[in-house]
């Protein structure tokens, strides 16, 4: 049974942003800290997702402390380009990373913790839960009425083209990622996006320069979210880049949200229109899973209670959800800012 001082679940960049904070503060590596994380090597999470991913962020905010994105600053990167930076980093700062270990249940012991794994059981006088805000893939309940012979997946699952038979496809859900996809996949496919909510749009880039840029050197990207303004913005998810009228052009229809699959198998949309796709891809979203956790620490929408990371647990924080404490703190290039304030609370 190990025991360690911080115990940090999760090892993608909420995670090693963590134990890079963490050691920053003194800590060894592997005798105080430890980072658990369920893939086979750094980066997994990221280079399993779909070929054509691209950061909204360039580069130059796209790094996080003490090791800036290599290449070009004003370069989108993709979905290897992460999983390789961030595979980097963990060699540059050692950081410790055990792989292929998923937490089950974490219980208050004598003078901390005990994390019952699929490895064994682990002591650690704190606990940081770093997995983020896409955990658990959601499907709505009308998927199981699709026939058999309609290809179905998440967006979580979706890696490309290939993957889907030939003929039309309907991707379902207006984020970022439904977006992104739904426009590769016309490039070969018949291609149907629903929209349920259409969220307001933030362009790539104004004045010759990535909204980014300018998000930061006003002051938004450091609003809290216990601001009166914070609270309204972090309501509504954003596109970025890609707008919505935008995709005609690209060769996608637009239409309405789904509201069911009739009798006879068509996916019926919010204007009556009926839709018989070969394949459809759900980009609906994630529900967390904190079940994991003390109950005392998870409120009943099942997302973690916390202020700033605090828990009421004490000894118990996570990191890496959207605005946990501004619009950036889920964000590759600011997660770094919210775990060297929590590294600070944990480790005075």
């Amino acid at each position: 049974m190990n025991d360690l001082r911080v115990a940090v679940v999760g090892g993608g960049q909420a995670g090693l942003a963590m134990g890079h904070a963490l050691m920053r503060r003194g800590l060894r590596p592997r005798d105080d800290v430890l980072i658990l994380d369920t893939g086979d090597r750094v980066g997994s999470t990221w280079a399993a997702r779909w070929d054509s991913l691209r950061l909204f962020t360039p580069a130059r905010h796209s790094g996080m402390p003490g090791l800036p994105f290599p290449g070009d600053p004003d370069v989108y990167p993709g979905k290897d380009d992460v999983a390789g930076y961030l595979a980097d980093y963990a060699h540059r700062f050692d950081l410790p990373v055990r792989h292929g270990v998923r937490v089950q249940r974490v219980a208050q012991g004598k003078d901390g913790f005990v994390l019952s794994t699929t490895g064994g059981q682990i002591r650690a006088r704190l606990v940081v839960a770093a997995t983020g805000p896409f955990q658990v893939p959601t499907v709505p309940a009308m998927a199981a009425r699709l026939p058999e012979t309609v290809t179905q997946m998440h967006s979580a699952a979706y890696g490309s083209s290939s993957q889907l038979p030939p003929g039309p496809v309907l991707v379902v859900g207006a984020g970022n990622s439904g977006v992104q996809i739904a426009a590769e996949l016309a490039a070969g496919h018949d291609v149907t996006l629903a929209v349920g909510t259409r969220l307001p749009t933030l362009p790539q880039r104004v004045a010759g320069r990535d909204i980014f840029t300018w998000l930061t050197r006003t002051g938004v990207m450091d609003i809290t979210v216990d601001s009166a303004l914070g609270r309204r913005m972090s309501r509504r998810d954003v596109l970025v880049g890609t707008r919505l009228r935008d995709l005609p052009a690209a060769g996608v229809t637009v239409q309405g949200r789904v509201t069911t699959v009739d009798d006879d198998g068509a996916v019926v949309l919010g204007d009556g229109r009926r839709v018989r796709p070969a394949a459809v891809v759900w980009a609906t979203g994630y529900r967390p899973d904190y079940s994991w956790l003390p109950q005392e620490a998870v409120a009943p929408t099942g997302w973690p209670r916390h202020r700033r990371g605090v828990t009421p647990v004490p000894g118990v924080a996570v990191l890496g959800l959207s605005w946990q404490h501004t619009r950036g703190s889920a964000l590759l290039g600011w997660v770094g800012r919210d775990a060297h304030w929590l590294a600070r609370q944990l480790v005075p």
